[in-house]
């Protein structure tokens, strides 16, 4: 099984100071993993934010190359269109955006998110 990681995931893992980092660190060994453009901006968003990580956009962008490479992860287009997406109201847009993203190439998302209610959807723990 291949896993598509949620922004949250990406985001715990890669910052060693998360306080989900030993957590997801510890999962994510042995699975095969992809990102999508999705959760790569929502990383680099969230790192370089001042309001958050703070981090210089080169640094973040140097974080998750790094990531990628060492762990052979897939990335995979978001091309699900976004009138498929089942989200019934605006916080669970991005979460059914991904966890469809992620059925329909035949994965999982793997998050942090226990609020995501979706058959794809594996939490992290």
């Amino acid at each position: 099984m291949k896993y598509l990681l949620d922004v949250n995931a990406v985001i715990a893992v890669i910052w060693t100071d998360h306080a989900s980092h030993a957590t997801t660190e510890s999962w994510i060994r042995e699975r095969d993993l992809a990102t999508c453009p999705i959760s790569e901006i929502g990383f680099l968003r969230i790192s370089t934010n001042p309001k958050a990580l703070g981090a210089t956009m080169p640094d973040a962008r140097k974080l998750l190359d790094d990531f990628c490479s060492k762990h052979s992860v897939e990335f995979v287009p978001a091309d699900l269109p976004a009138l498929k997406s089942s989200a019934r109201k605006s916080e669970e847009v991005t979460d059914c955006y991904l966890a469809e993203l992620a059925a329909s190439k035949a994965m999982k998302l793997a998050t942090l998110d226990n609020g995501i209610v979706h058959a794809a959807a594996e939490l992290i723990k």
